[in-house]
């Protein structure tokens, strides 16, 4: 498998916002996504066979930096790229001067809870109701690695 790290911009915002509908059953809007691409925001994208699979987007402001989203199409989750982004974006961070990289993800998420905290995040809240759910409402897990 040969994939490639690389960065995006809001030329992209389609073909992401085409991964995000794919990913999640209450997906970010192209409009949304079209307002991650600034000063403070480094979006990165995972390509393989020449087409874009999956990509994360931070946003850094001084010593936090925050994991707004990452996502990978279903038909290639389960190989590693998950991983390969959330590491880069580890890297990003860190060099990038923040000390503490937060997160939050839907409680339900047993597997990308899992990931997380093999990557050493720690588990420091909760949202009650915080995303919505095909039966109402679902907690948010906030969690974060110090760098």
């Amino acid at each position: 498998m040969s994939c490639l790290l690389v960065p995006l911009t809001s030329e992209d915002a389609s073909n992401m916002a085409m991964i995000e509908q794919q990913c999640h059953q209450f997906p970010m809007s192209q409009m949304t996504i079209e307002t991650c691409f600034g000063r403070f925001y480094h979006v990165i994208g995972i390509e393989l066979n020449g087409g874009l699979k999956g990509f994360a987007i931070m946003h850094m402001l001084f010593e936090d930096a925050t994991l707004m989203d990452i996502c990978v199409l279903p038909q290639h989750q389960g190989q590693g790229l998950g991983k390969l982004l959330l590491g880069e974006i580890i890297e990003m961070a860190a060099q990038g001067g923040a000390e503490r990289l937060m997160l939050e993800v839907r409680s339900s998420s047993d597997s990308v809870i899992a990931l997380y905290k093999a990557y050493g995040f720690a588990q420091t809240g909760l949202r009650e109701g915080y995303y919505q759910h095909e039966h109402g409402k679902e907690d948010a897990v906030l969690m974060e690695l110090l760098l």
